[in-house]
């Protein structure tokens, strides 16, 4: 099933696909879905943000060829930062290489707390694409991943959300510039499992429904400029295009 946030008349609205069509439900996270009645076309869908988190987090030291000594750690990224589908990554200017970062991200579908690898994933409400928009050089200087992580939409998140995705550790991402393949990898190649992400996540900290667990870069981590156009392709959800600006 797929749970998209659309841009409406009435303001923004949670739908589910189906028919052919989006159908507006009042909220994606209860257990029995109800509907509104109204429906929104694809063509004349306009997508959000498929959700509006409270706490978005990363995950450290969770990439490709991985040689920092130290083990799997988080950090937060303001929900300040958070963008739609297609809203513009403003680039900030002179302070270093801007990367693009294509990433999977779990969406907690109820409140989680010291989860299990028996149980993480039956709190997980299900998976989109994410873009973690970093200023690398600022790593050097700023530990904390605040100076280079804190742009303007510098977290794309959408299009919309996938609950059906069979197995989140073995999905393929890619990352496209002006649609030429740069980065080929996927879940598979993570050093910390989507599944350890959320079990050391919980232990510290109580995530809420629509939260959002960033499960790290497997490789995916391509240099961007101003005018590029930039998507995120994770199998089995979608494809998350965004201009930078």
């Amino acid at each position: 099933m797929r749970i998209a946030r659309l841009k409406t008349a009435a303001g923004p609205q949670h739908a589910i696909e189906r028919d052919g069509e989006w159908h507006h439900v009042i909220d994606p996270f209860e257990e029995t879905l109800r509907y509104t009645g109204g429906a929104t076309t694809h063509s004349e869908a306009t997508f959000l943000a498929p959700v509006t988190p409270a706490v978005v987090l990363g995950i450290g030291h969770n990439r490709t060829l991985n040689d920092h000594p130290l083990p799997i750690q988080a950090w937060h990224k303001s929900v300040h930062t958070v963008a739609g589908p297609g809203d513009a990554i403003t680039a900030v200017r002179g302070q270093g290489t801007v990367n693009a970062e294509g990433e999977l991200a779990v969406v907690i579908g109820r409140t989680a707390a010291n989860l299990t690898s028996e149980n993480a994933l039956d709190h997980v409400l299900g998976y989109t694409c994410v873009n973690d928009v970093t200023n690398v050089d600022q790593n050097a200087v700023d530990e904390r991943n605040f100076q280079g992580k804190a742009g303007v939409n510098y977290t794309p998140i959408g299009p919309w959300i996938e609950t059906g995705l069979p197995d989140p550790e073995k999905v393929a991402i890619d990352v496209y510039v002006n649609g030429t393949a740069k980065a080929t990898s996927g879940t598979f190649n993570l050093p910390s499992s989507v599944v350890e992400c959320l079990i050391y996540v919980t232990s510290w900290l109580t995530l809420e429904p629509g939260d959002v667990v960033m499960t790290g870069a497997p490789a995916t981590v391509v240099p961007v400029e101003p005018g590029d156009r930039v998507e995120i392709v994770v199998e089995g959800i979608g494809t998350l295009s965004s201009p930078v600006a």
